[in-house]
């Protein structure tokens, strides 16, 4: 079923006939520690698209391996996305969201996805 949600979100934003700006690759990574000890990363490699909704609001989707390096284990490939969307609500202030998904382990199933999602605004001095 998460597989689905994210190809018709996907889907949506490129049939929305909106220009798409093009390609991009995208590495990222993400460390954790609990006090002091280090728990481990996810480095995202991917590749994704971006473009303009309207003058004011903006979208991407991107996607693609993600090595998962547990502390003290060995590191193993999974598969990662996210999509996202900017709307400026005034010229100062910007809301933004974005839901991103990977897999739970190294073999691909929509079933065993862990999903995350995230909501913000910036306001620009």
């Amino acid at each position: 079923m998460i597989k689905s949600v994210f190809a018709a979100a996907a889907a949506s934003v490129l049939s929305a006939g909106a220009a798409v700006a093009g390609p991009y690759v995208n590495i990222e990574s993400n460390a954790g520690w609990a006090g002091d000890d280090y728990t481990g990363a996810v480095t995202d490699l991917h590749v994704g698209y971006e473009g303009d909704l309207s003058e004011s609001s903006q979208w991407y989707v991107q996607g693609g391996p993600a090595i998962v390096s547990a502390d003290g284990e060995e590191a193993e490939t999974r598969y990662s996305g996210k999509v996202g969307l900017s709307v400026g609500v005034t010229e100062r202030l910007t809301a933004y969201g974005e839901l991103s998904a990977i897999t739970a382990d190294t073999d691909f199933s929509a079933e065993d996805l862990n999903v995350g999602g995230k909501l913000g605004v910036k306001f620009a001095f």
